[in-house]
């Protein structure tokens, strides 16, 4: 079996009997489950599924979709080792795609014990079952933001997390990186993703969407503030590219789109696509805040964050006037990483899943 580069020409071997996902029920963890089964091939990703696909999926989740595209189940919790051994037994040779983790959480103390510890406890069981290489999703996140706007994060900038995910996520890459120079017989490898958008996402991005076309998202500062961000099925291609490439043992990469885009950029093509391909009436943005209103916001984010409060909204508003953006130059060079879809087509088929799937906008 092999995976093959992204027009299904010139094989890049990967020789796995089977493929273990976590995160097969989230917003990029099923674009990555139907890349592997059934094939994403207007985004280039294979014309076909070709692959054994084993998931570890919570109890309670829907996994309908998932059993229709041939998925093997594994119900449990990476936080439960009888879950996770479970889910690895017989795995020797297989390539593990670790998506699972938790963003927004009831309480902080959810971020290490499912991002940091979780994660462990997943690539330990890996590892003693024979598991060959394991692809793990990180996030911009432990860097923090970038000092001015036309700074980049690269694979070698330092960690500056400042709330309670970012932690989480440098001690979870700290304690990989650790076992990779241990020179364990498990290759791992390590993908940031920034602000992500596609199809499946959640009501958050979708109020998103409905914040603009009502005027109402909020532009703190000039939005001259840039952001990276990743269409799913570019992020896609780039973590099976990290899961088969020889050269991507032991290394970190950046997945995003092409380039980073300014807020301003983002609330405006949303309003077009809005208006111009689905015939919606999209209100000017008048909601301008200023500057300090980001800056109390991250005082207040960290303040309750580590009293172990969490509020999803402060947080997100605390991100608003940041530059978050990062340089996907090493994933180019070294996967052939080559991001397809830029904002603007990106936006239209999420507004287009949207439509079509319920989601109203």
């Amino acid at each position: 079996m092999a995976i093959a580069d992204m027009q299904d020409t010139n094989p890049i071997p990967l020789n796995a009997p089977l493929v273990l996902l976590t995160g097969a029920t989230g917003w990029l963890g099923r674009r990555i489950a139907s890349a592997l089964t059934t094939g994403l091939p207007e985004a280039g990703l294979f014309a076909r599924g070709r692959f054994s696909v084993r998931a570890l999926v919570p109890v309670g989740e829907d996994v309908s979709h998932l059993r229709e595209q041939g998925l093997d189940i594994v119900r449990g919790d990476i936080r439960d080792m009888r879950s996770v051994r479970a889910f690895v037994a017989g795995a020797e040779g297989a390539v593990l795609i670790h998506m699972a983790g938790i963003i927004h959480p009831k309480t902080v103390a959810q971020f290490e014990a499912i991002n940091t510890q979780g994660t462990i406890n997943l690539v330990t069981a890996a590892q003693k079952a024979g598991v060959r290489r394991a692809v793990v999703m990180s996030s911009n996140s432990p860097m923090g933001c970038n000092p001015h706007p036309d700074h980049r994060f690269t694979e070698e900038s330092p960690y500056n997390p400042s709330a309670g995910y970012g932690r989480s996520k440098m001690l979870m890459e700290k304690a990989l990186r650790a076992e990779s120079a241990a020179g364990g017989p498990m290759e791992i490898v390590i993908v940031r993703a920034p602000w992500f958008y596609g199809p499946n996402q959640p009501p958050r991005q979708t109020l998103f969407f409905k914040m603009v076309k009502d005027g109402r998202f909020p532009i703190v500062g000039s939005g001259r503030n840039r952001r990276s961000m990743g269409y799913t099925d570019n992020l896609a291609q780039g973590i099976l590219l990290a899961a088969a490439h020889e050269r991507a043992a032991g290394e970190i990469f950046w997945l995003a789109d092409e380039t980073p885009y300014t807020m301003n950029e983002i609330v405006e093509v949303v309003g077009k696509v809005l208006r111009e391909d689905f015939g919606m009436t999209v209100k000017p943005n008048q909601f301008h805040l200023p500057v300090i209103v980001g800056d109390i916001a991250t005082i207040v984010d960290v303040t309750l964050q580590y009293a172990g409060i969490y509020l999803q909204q402060i947080h997100v508003l605390s991100e608003m006037n940041k530059t978050i953006a990062c340089d996907i130059t090493k994933a180019k060079n070294v996967l052939g990483y080559t991001p397809k879809i830029a904002l603007r087509e990106g936006m239209r088929l999420s507004i287009d899943w949207c439509l079509k799937n319920g989601q109203k906008i």
